[in-house]
């Protein structure tokens, strides 16, 4: 089969550990089912395992890709929750089991022919969510959801700021909360990005750091040092900020004075159960929200995809279609 490989790690030239190659078919085995892939998505997150942040030397070479969907082998056509773990070990949570990991990070992904994954992984695909979409879905979407909807509990007429708007967890919350009812303000970089905000249903768009019309209820903030210090000025007392990642850097003042005085939560959040992924499935259709795709890329444009992402030029997602 064609696989995405990372066969070595650089944390300055990430893409030179990059091959696209041939591997032999993964065999099926008791309690895992097998995909071939009709679609994958791409993720900051393969970009930090060519790096070698967060991903040991010892477990490369490995597939890429953390989200995908496709048809098994008994011809079904399902979408890939890419959370791997055993709920039991996280008191019924999957994403709080110690040993949980992404798809990609202990067995080989899905930028390939085929994927094998567990079978609590496999979620059937609805007929109305086409192959492109729903392969977009499995790391931002359900992030975002597991965000908003049970980490930070975001009601209808809550008000929520999304900072780093652009990117795939940004630009996904922005539309689950202003579908759910939420009033939503973003901030980017740019004017492009700005626009993208719009387009994905915030009501207000403002430069990084810019004061806000009034203040929130819920901050949702993937960047981390750059945006720390005004997601906490942009709360209400009593307010939540939700964080699930910190690609600007990860050490930002803490501020707990303010937290304190302002009786500020912040709270971590990462992947999501599958039982949050399904219900994700079913807001969207009744929502009519749909995902972001930026690109759609045959697979051998995976390098030049990688090298947009790390040059931030990504709004939502890009995907990659590996097989009709």
């Amino acid at each position: 089969m064609r696989a995405a490989v990372a066969v070595a790690q650089s944390l300055d030239d990430p893409l030179s550990g990059l091959s696209l190659k041939e591997m032999p078919d993964p065999e099926p085995k008791p309690g895992w089912t097998r995909v071939r892939v009709r679609a994958a998505s791409l993720n900051p997150h393969d970009v930090w395992t060519l790096r070698g942040v967060g991903h040991p030397a010892e477990r490369i070479p490995m597939v890429l890709g953390c989200d995908g969907a496709g048809v098994t082998d008994a011809g079904d056509e399902v979408v890939i929750h890419p959370v791997l773990g055993d709920p039991n070990r996280g008191g019924g949570d999957v994403t709080l089991d110690p040993k949980r990991a992404l798809l990609s990070e202990t067995v080989n992904g899905s930028l390939a022919s085929f994927v094998l994954v567990p079978d609590a992984c496999v979620v059937p695909k609805p007929d109305w969510l086409g192959f492109d979409d729903a392969a977009t879905l499995g790391i931002v979407w359900g992030t975002a959801y597991r965000m908003l909807f049970t980490r930070a509990r975001v009601r209808a007429g809550d008000r929520v700021l999304v900072q780093g708007a652009s990117g795939g967890v940004g630009s996904a919350a922005i539309s689950l909360a202003r579908a759910a009812g939420a009033k939503v303000y973003a901030t980017a970089r740019t004017d492009a990005k700005r626009a993208f905000a719009l387009e994905c249903g915030a009501h207000e768009v403002f430069e990084s750091g810019a004061r806000l019309p009034e203040r929130v209820d819920v901050v949702v903030d993937t960047v981390g040092e750059a945006t720390w210090a005004h997601s906490l000025r942009s709360l209400q007392p009593g307010g939540v900020v939700v964080t699930c990642g910190a690609t600007s850097g990860n050490m930002p003042p803490a501020e707990l004075n303010r937290i304190f005085y302002q009786q500020l939560s912040v709270i971590g959040s990462t992947g999501s159960t599958r039982s949050e992924f399904e219900a994700l499935l079913r807001f969207l259709e009744a929502s009519g929200v749909r995902p972001h795709v930026d690109s759609v890329l045959p697979f051998d444009e995976i390098p030049a995809g990688f090298q947009r992402l790390i040059d931030g030029e990504v709004r939502g997602k890009l995907v990659v279609r590996i097989s009709e």
